[in-house]
């Protein structure tokens, strides 16, 4: 199964939301410092919800993949448990800046040894 194209835009506290299959995973402002300035890699967390039996509602954040710049340090590469994607560096920079809304990401199709997949 191909994975889909998605989008990354800039949610509240400077969080960076990601947007595939329609699941949403997301990047905290510490880790987009972290990626951009570093240059390391940063987790992609899930936030999940849950209702318990009182009626409360409990928040769980589990860690779903990684962001990293690619090798030539022109994009970058999002791994998720969906599938993985790339967006230029460019784009990714300027939707953590605020000077786009949004961006597309698009599906990162992994090369295979001795063949074209």
């Amino acid at each position: 199964m191909q994975p889909e194209a998605g989008t990354i835009a800039l949610g509240e506290r400077e969080t960076l939301v990601i947007t595939v299959e329609s699941e949403q995973y997301y990047l905290t402002d510490e880790d987009v410092r972290t990626l951009l300035f570093y240059g390391k890699p940063a987790p992609v967390c899930q936030a999940h919800r849950t209702t318990k039996e009182d009626g409360s509602t409990a928040v769980t954040v589990s860690i779903e993949g990684y962001a990293a710049i690619n090798t030539a340090g022109r994009g970058v590469k999002i791994f998720t448990r969906v599938g993985y994607y790339i967006l230029p560096l460019v784009s990714f920079q300027r939707v953590a800046r605020g000077e786009a809304v949004s961006a597309p990401i698009f599906p990162l199709i992994p090369e295979f040894p001795g063949g074209s997949g």
